[in-house]
This record gives C-alpha cells, sequence and structure tokens, in this order.
C-alpha cells in the first residue's frame, strides 16, 4: 500500500537536485524521473511528457493486477530493469542497465522521496566530490588525480 501523501508541495530545484543525487549513486541508471502526486513531472533525465505517459501507464498496469495502488514495481528484461516507486503522493521511476542491484536503487529511490516529501532541501542531496564515481568525475573534467 503507498504511504501517506506529503504535506507540502515539492519544489522543482529539490526533485532537480535529488534527480541527480540518484544519477550520482546509481552509476547503473540510464535515466529517471520523479513526479509529484498530480502526475506532473518534477525532474527527468529526458522529455518529461514521454516519462509522465510511460509512468502513468506502468504504475496503472500494476495497480490493476491486484486492484489496488502499488507501492514499488520492478520489472527485468534482457535488456535492461525498471524500477518504480510511491511515497508519500509522489513517484520516482528509474531505468538501469540489467544486473543493477535492485535493493539498492529501490532503498535509494525510497530515501530520495522520503527527503523530499519531508521538504528538505536542495542542497540535502549535494553529493561530496570524494564519493561520486570515477566515470562521473571524468565526465565533468575531473581526472580525480
Amino acid at each position: 500500500m503507498p504511504d501517506a501523501h506529503a504535506n507540502g508541495a515539492v519544489s522543482g530545484d529539490a526533485a532537480e537536485a535529488a534527480l541527480a543525487y540518484l544519477r550520482e549513486m546509481s552509476p547503473d541508471l540510464r535515466g529517471a524521473a520523479i513526479l509529484g502526486f498530480d502526475g506532473v513531472v518534477l525532474a527527468a533525465t529526458g522529455a518529461p511528457e514521454r516519462w509522465r505517459e510511460d509512468a502513468a501507464a506502468l504504475l496503472e498496469a500494476a495497480d490493476r493486477a491486484d486492484g489496488e495502488a502499488v507501492e514499488q514495481v520492478h520489472v527485468g528484461t534482457e535488456q535492461g530493469e525498471v524500477f518504480a516507486l510511491r511515497h508519500a503522493g509522489l513517484a520516482a521511476i528509474a531505468v538501469t542497465e540489467r544486473f543493477a542491484l535492485a535493493s539498492l536503487t529501490l532503498f535509494d529511490m525510497r530515501a530520495l522521496l522520503r527527503d523530499l516529501a519531508a521538504g528538505k532541501p536542495p542542497a540535502t542531496f549535494d553529493v561530496p566530490e570524494d564519493v561520486k564515481s570515477p566515470k562521473r568525475r571524468r565526465d565533468a573534467g575531473d581526472d580525480g588525480a
């Protein structure tokens, strides 16, 4: 059963910071989105409208399976994995490489949604340079030396 609804609105800046944090902490992540209670995309790694439509279709199909709203969805295919999680009126959707650690991915997504629902500021999601993945540091122009 999904958790209770968030008490207040989540800022776009906080959602963007949370998504950047998820991307940093999940090297297998291909793309992701964070959605508000009404299905509005608060942050996404691609076209927001596409994420909104696809997230709604995935969650609707999962809800129909048992006749009630699901809290989380995990689908694995040969090409990759999809994770969806609801918490406090928010939803996070993530697409990863094939062998991402499901428990860790869902844990990170749940923690982000809890922090967003609690109204934590964008700085909450800052990733210290020393824990950033080497690939992300290289992509940002820092060779780590």
